[in-house]
């Protein structure tokens, strides 16, 4: 099942910036133990915009072979080209993929009924899962939730990652969303909110670093469980705003890279956390008792 605490997975990089791939495999073996619910490859926080195809779809595949088949492997295939996203979304089922993420086209600034229809055209051309993504913070474009309404009509198109932190959308978007269609968090502060109203789970970037207490919030909000969702959610706000010092994922890899899990390797045009912030970030580490 696609719910709960579903990581959204760094891709480790070595200095010279190529795919740490033994690292990718051991930060894996540490999200199945840490009880995460979901992989996320090669989205936002995986630096989908840096890697080529072929690097891409073989992130996917060393996750899926990796994990095994024990929890989801969730691709991130959205592009600003229809024809692309059609690509690595035809790529990722070939690789084992059990669903994929496509964010909303960047850039180029579609309206409503372009959103609908890149959507509506990879839905039908590739058989697998699909999950929608709306992130305007990022892209620029905003899709609004009769759109998604539409959308979710169509027999492969599952979800949605909902990522403005705005529960009176993603409360009409539930209310209005056929049975089994999945709403999830895309913003780690509000999503124990989401999910309290029937959202579905957080595609996280905050449980890159403390899996188990995303995993246990996750489960905790999902059951209706408030009080102790929060109390785990309060715990957890300052390194959630840690983790948005500068754009993701420069926080997230310089807080892994300090705990020792991964090597500090980022993809240009990204950098490494600037200095002003190092303190900051660690403090949120202590806090937590991650380092």
């Amino acid at each position: 099942m696609i719910q709960g605490s579903m990581v959204a997975l760094v891709t480790p990089m070595n200095p010279d910036t190529s795919v740490d791939w033994q690292a990718l495999s051991k930060v894996l073996d540490w999200h199945l133990e840490q009880g995460t619910h979901a992989i996320v490859a090669v989205g936002t926080t995986g630096e989908s915009a840096t890697l080529n195809v072929d690097e891409h779809l073989a992130v996917i595949k060393h996750v899926v072979n990796q994990v095994g088949g024990k929890i989801p492997v969730i691709a991130g295939t959205g592009a600003n080209s229809t024809s692309e996203a059609v690509e690595l979304t035809e790529g990722a089922k070939s690789v084992g993929a059990d669903a994929c993420l496509l964010v909303a086209p960047y850039y180029n600034k579609p309206t409503q009924r372009g959103l609908y229809l890149h959507h509506e055209y990879i839905a039908k051309a590739v058989d697998i899962p699909q999950l929608l993504y709306n992130v305007p913070g990022r892209t620029a474009v905003d899709m609004q939730p009769d759109v998604v309404l539409e959308l979710a009509k169509l027999p492969n198109i599952i979800g949605i990652k909902e990522a403005t932190g705005d529960m009176v959308r993603a409360k009409a978007i539930i209310d209005g969303a056929p049975d089994g269609f999945k709403v999830i968090s895309g913003d780690d502060e509000t999503a124990v909110e989401l999910m309290l109203l029937g959202g579905h789970g957080d595609i996280s970037v905050t449980a890159n670093v403390i899996p188990d207490k995303l995993a246990q919030m996750c489960e905790l909000a999902i059951a209706g469980k408030a009080d102790q969702a929060r109390a785990i959610n309060d715990s957890l706000m300052s390194l959630h705003r840690a983790m948005f010092l500068e754009a993701n994922p420069i926080p997230v890899k310089w807080a892994l890279a300090e705990m020792g899990i991964i090597n500090p390797g980022i993809r240009l045009p990204m950098t490494e956390l600037s200095a002003v912030y190092h303190e900051q970030v660690r403090t949120a580490l202590r806090e937590a008792g991650l380092i």
